[in-house]
This record gives structure tokens, sequence and C-alpha cells, in this order.
């Protein structure tokens, strides 16, 4: 099979599909790689390692998408890249098609196998490929509400842990999961208040023992999450239905009753955001106000640290990228119930239910 790995091209996309030593791993099961040139560069992986694996290097991304039958990314293809969709490629990455509906249309339109990171789920439930960069972004969430608090960036001017004689900033944290424990593991780190809000009163129960009563838990209720929110210096959205669009807790009404300069950071943002006033930005350009709070919504955080996050994402998603590399796709998808989990589009068919309900499109079963 000929893997390809395009160069990103979203907005300070910074981060890779595969690393030198995946590409060697796929050289000797007899696999070809294409590398689009400096794919890796700002992960700090240069086109002499990739060549040194065995990849053959590539000097524009159409010839990678048009030679590959496998294409392997980080984010899901750009407007610049719809064009290079094709029926029989696969396309492995994230996708976070929910609420991207003139991504799916191409992506239908085109015929092409796309496989979203995000998706696949194991028989524990577990969602492997998104946990490392939730994982990432969690922590990152809560350097950058750290940064925005400042006053200079147009935050209170509190610093998150206070100092003797002065409280520490209140960090409210909504969704118990891996972005949420990791969020608060840093917030407590750096000396705040962390009150955690999720709706699982068993996951509540787990964090009160992870955090051996250091954290306040809170059942999730309108209620509950307006009169939290409207005490926090730092409000983190981190609430995830796996394909599906986030679920709207923080209302426009409560974003009005927050202290001036607080910060909101949308975590959830790739799946349409769990703030009613949030909307996508970037690396380039990733705050903006409503009523006096900042919010930043970037949808590609772990960008920011790209070698941490490259080497954190493939070291999961290799096993799979191989997987489906050894068995062809379909055969791969049929005999994997978690890889079949992943599949969001074939042959012109919505495969996911998650994602064909925010559409309100028809869902077709998966092969398999």
């Amino acid at each position: 099979m000929i893997i390809g790995v395009p160069k990103e091209v979203k907005d300070h996309e910074t981060r890779v599909g595969l690393v030198p030593h995946g590409v060697t791993a796929l050289r000797e099961e007899g696999h070809e790689v294409l590398v689009e040139t400096r794919a890796g560069e700002a992960s700090t992986l240069s086109d002499p390692e990739y060549a040194a694996a065995g990849a053959t290097i590539l000097f524009s991304a159409q010839e990678v998408w048009s030679k590959a039958d496998l294409v392997v990314k980080v984010k899901e293809p750009q407007p610049s890249e719809y064009g290079l969709l094709r029926s029989g490629l696969t396309l492995f990455t994230y996708l976070h098609l929910a609420p991207l509906r003139e991504l799916t249309d191409r992506m239908l339109a085109s015929g092409v196998m796309g496989i979203a990171y995000e998706t696949i789920v194991e028989r524990d439930g577990s969602l492997p490929l998104l946990t490392p960069m939730s994982e990432v972004a969690g922590r990152l969430a809560v350097q950058v509400g750290a940064q925005y608090l400042e006053r200079p960036n147009g935050g209170r001017g509190i610093l998150l842990g206070g100092v003797p004689g002065v409280a520490a900033a209140n960090v409210t944290i909504l969704g118990g999961g891996v972005v949420g424990t990791n969020s608060a593991k840093v917030a407590l780190g750096m000396g705040a208040n962390v009150t955690i809000i999720d709706r699982s009163l068993y996951r509540l129960r787990e964090l009160d023992d992870i955090f051996n009563g250091m954290v306040v838990t809170l059942a999730s209720n309108t209620w509950t999450i307006s009169e939290t929110v409207r005490n926090s210096d730092l409000v983190i959205g981190s609430v995830l239905i796996p394909g599906a669009s986030a679920p709207k807790l923080v209302r426009r009404e409560m974003i009005t009753a927050m202290k001036r300069g607080a910060v909101v950071v949308d975590v959830a943002i790739d799946q349409g955001g769990c703030f009613e006033t949030s909307h996508a930005t970037t690396h380039s350009d990733p705050v903006y106000l409503v009523d006096d709070v900042v919010h930043y919504c970037v949808s590609n955080m772990p960008a920011s640290v790209p070698h941490t996050s490259t080497f954190a994402l493939t070291n999961a998603t290799f096993p799979y990228l191989m997987e489906l590399a050894q068995k062809g796709p379909e055969r791969a998808v049929r005999e994997h119930a978690g890889l079949r989990a992943g599949v969001n589009t074939w042959r012109g068919h919505v495969t996911h239910r998650a994602v064909a309900e925010s559409q309100n499109r028809e869902y077709t079963e998966t092969i398999g």
C-alpha cells in the first residue's frame, strides 16, 4: 500500500501524521511512504530524517494525495484540499464533521472513506486516539487561561494561584473526562480553587477520590452551572459526545453575568463548542470578547506544542494505521469493531450515526 503524509495547511497546524520510526516500520512490511517536503519541520522532524527512514520526499501536496492509497493527517481537510479528495482514497485523520457540513458534502461527493480518529471506540468504551490530544489540550487550557487572565491580554489581572493574603482564582471545569481531569491537575498545581461539574455522579465520586477531596465536585444542571460560572475567573469547557455536536451548557445570559475580564476556554470547539457565544478561532487570532469576557476557542490547541503532540498522537494512531495498511481498509474495518466505529463516510454515505443526526442526514450502516 502507498501511504501519503501531506504537510498540514490549517492555520498554525504544526503537527504531522507520521514520524520517521513509523515510516521505517511501514517500509519493513513492504509499504511505500510518501512524505511532503517539510511536513514534519514544525515538529522538529526534518526531511533527511524521513528519507533516512525510507520515505520518498515529494515537493507538492497534490503529488502526495494523488499517488497515495491512504492519506494520514492530523486535522480535517481544509478548503484548499477539497479538490484532492477522490474515490478509492482512504483518509485517516481527525475529522470532527458534526459542525462541518460543507466538508461533509465534499467527502460524500468524492466517495472517500473517511476514518476519524475521534470516533474510534474500543470495547471498553475508550477513545484511544482522542485521549492523547485531550490530555495535551486539558493541560494547555489552564496555561492559556492563566495567560489571558493577565491584564495586558485583556483579562482581570489575576494570578491563578494568588499569593499569601490574596485569594487564588476560581477555575470551573465543565466535564470530568480526560480533558477536565488534566485541566484540574494543572490548575491545582498552580494553586487555583477548582470546581468540576459533570452529569455523572459515579464520575464525580471517582474525581473526588483521585484528587483526595481537593476539588469541589458538582452535579450538572442549569442552576449549578449558572451560579458557578458567574463566580468564576476561568471556565474551561471540556464536554464531549463522540462524533456529535457539543451541548451548549453555558448560555449567553450566563456569559453576560460573568465578571469583567473573566476567561473562557472552549476545548470542545472542534465539535461546535459548549458555550453559546463560542466560535472557532485560530492561533493567529485566538481570542475575542463577548460582554467583556475573553473567549479562547482555538480548534487545534495542541498544535502550539507540536513536538509533544505529534509524538503523543502517533504513538496512539500508528497501530491502527499499520492494521489499515496490512489488511487494506475495508477488511480492517470489517474485522476491527473499533476501527469500524471510526468510519464517518464511505462511498457517498454518512456512516456515523452522531454525524448524521447532527447534520440531519441519512445514516447508513458501515460495511461489515
